[in-house]
């Protein structure tokens, strides 16, 4: 039978792990308010994650193509994310192909190598390895324009112009793109330096469905003298975020800074197979040199800049090993196992052979003296 204390201690420890528990499901639902492509929020009471954000970017000096790809997971049927842009855009669905190759082509390469001594998983230690309407445009010259509205798949996509960024916020607001209440100061310095905006409301086909998984991708076309990745809206974001890039262009390229995240990881560098087919060779169109990238920013309040690319001072290439760590044997049997009994056997024989010199130097006792007998009387 359990003493009081007994009990008390075993609620407490039930408290401890029900509280634990919901911690970590708190922060498996928790809501992704921004990605590295733009500004995204669900509707009020709902939750949505983005667990997977991963873009292409093609640049030619003239123009920039961005192709962008989304999964997302919780219990939204309708979400909205906006991307600032510096020329107009086109806009139309990408193909999910180019992503899957773009994988396959930057994928790391596993190589072995041997270690001497044994570790931790190693003998003696181890055991062995074990759609919505559609609003009428504002009248031209207004604080907000919408120079195209069309529906791509289960996008409605609206692209505009402003030269207000409370006047945006509210159009937005007021057409079905729920977004972020600290928007139009996030605006100010693009509507300052004359960007424009694609405004994109995602939904499921079936409008009584919820989002999830990988999001058809979308493709943006525009005129661009410089390469740049629109990053500085998702510092509204409150929750960690990740980027993902693919840069095809003349050359490796690489961020001009960090913007506030953490220092950029390159896990790919180098010319695509020049006789490959599917999309990638058609979506790279002559620009060969393909540089994969990687960012964390623990803190998006820290974003302050556009993610703007420069050639490096090189085209090295480079892609990411992962080494599979084996020990060296010989025959089967460990080599330092090998070196330690080999010397170890010869010690052990040069003592013998030690011993049976000693043994056989040693004087032997002459024999006692021989005495003749006496005479015979």
């Amino acid at each position: 039978m359990r003493t009081a204390p007994q009990r008390t201690m075993r609620a407490r420890a039930l408290l401890i792990a029900l509280a634990l528990m919901a911690f970590q499901i708190a922060a498996l639902v928790s809501p992704a308010y921004a990605c590295g492509c733009g500004a995204m929020v669900p509707p009020a009471g709902t939750d949505l994650t983005v667990y997977d954000e991963t873009s292409a970017v093609r640049w030619d000096g003239r123009g920039e193509q961005i192709v962008m790809s989304l999964s997302v997971s919780g219990n939204v049927r309708d979400a909205a994310w906006i991307m600032p842009v510096p020329h107009r855009a086109s806009v139309e669905l990408g193909d999910p192909g180019l992503f899957t190759q773009l994988s396959e082509v930057t994928a790391p390469v596993e190589r072995t190598r041997h270690h001497f001594w044994p570790g931790a998983d190693d003998w003696p230690f181890g055991g062995g390895h074990g759609d919505g309407a559609t609003a009428a445009a504002p009248a031209p010259g207004g604080p907000v324009e919408v120079v195209g509205r069309e529906h791509l798949g289960p996008f409605d996509v609206a692209r505009l112009t402003a030269t207000d960024p409370g006047a945006l916020a509210d159009w937005l607001d007021e057409n079905g793109f729920q977004l972020p209440d600290r928007l139009d100061t996030a605006l100010r310095p693009y509507v300052d330096k004359g960007w424009e905006y694609v405004a994109i409301r995602l939904a499921p086909a079936d409008g009584d469905s919820v989002l999830g998984g990988a999001l058809d991708p979308l493709h943006l076309t525009f005129a661009s003298d410089r390469l740049v990745y629109p990053m500085r809206l998702s510092k509204l974001a409150r929750t960690e975020q990740h980027l993902r890039l693919y840069v095809l262009a003349a050359h490796r390229m690489e961020p001009r800074s960090t913007i506030g995240g953490d220092t950029p990881k390159v896990t790919y560098a180098g010319r695509i197979p020049a006789k490959s087919g599917g999309p990638l060779p058609a979506f790279a169109d002559g620009e060969r040199y393909l540089t994969a990238l990687t960012q964390d920013f623990p803190q998006p309040s820290r974003i302050h800049d556009d993610h703007e690319l420069r050639r490096t001072a090189s085209d090295a290439t480079h892609r990411t090993v992962v080494w599979d760590d084996e020990l060296l044997t010989a025959g089967g049997v460990p080599v330092w196992l090998l070196t330690v009994a080999l010397p170890l056997a010869l010690l052990l024989t040069a003592a013998v052979v030690l011993c049976f010199r000693r043994s056989s130097r040693r004087p032997v006792p002459p024999p006692p003296p021989v005495h003749a007998p006496p005479p015979l009387g």
